[in-house]
């Protein structure tokens, strides 16, 4: 339903609360922000957790292929038996 004409906002009223709503907004991203950059330290500590796990692998002793490499998790699924 359209607005009624007759009824009229005032400009300072409205430019109020648009800049109270600007404000929470910022606010918002502010922690949307923080929220991002808390992922991404956990992030990149389990991907340094993960290479220093594939680096301190063992190869095998033989020079044979242990059963699930290839994958490209590079774990070991042979000590778990799981496919």
């Amino acid at each position: 339903m359209p607005r009624s004409t007759d009824r009229q906002t005032d400009p300072a009223v409205a430019t109020a609360s648009l800049a109270a709503e600007a404000a929470l907004l910022e606010g918002r991203l502010s922690l949307l922000r923080e929220a991002i950059d808390a992922v991404d330290a956990r992030i990149d500590a389990v991907s340094a957790t993960l290479k220093r796990l594939r680096g301190s692998a063992a190869g095998p002793a033989d020079g044979e292929a242990r059963s699930g490499e290839g994958s490209d998790t590079g774990l070991d699924r042979s000590t778990t038996d799981r496919p």
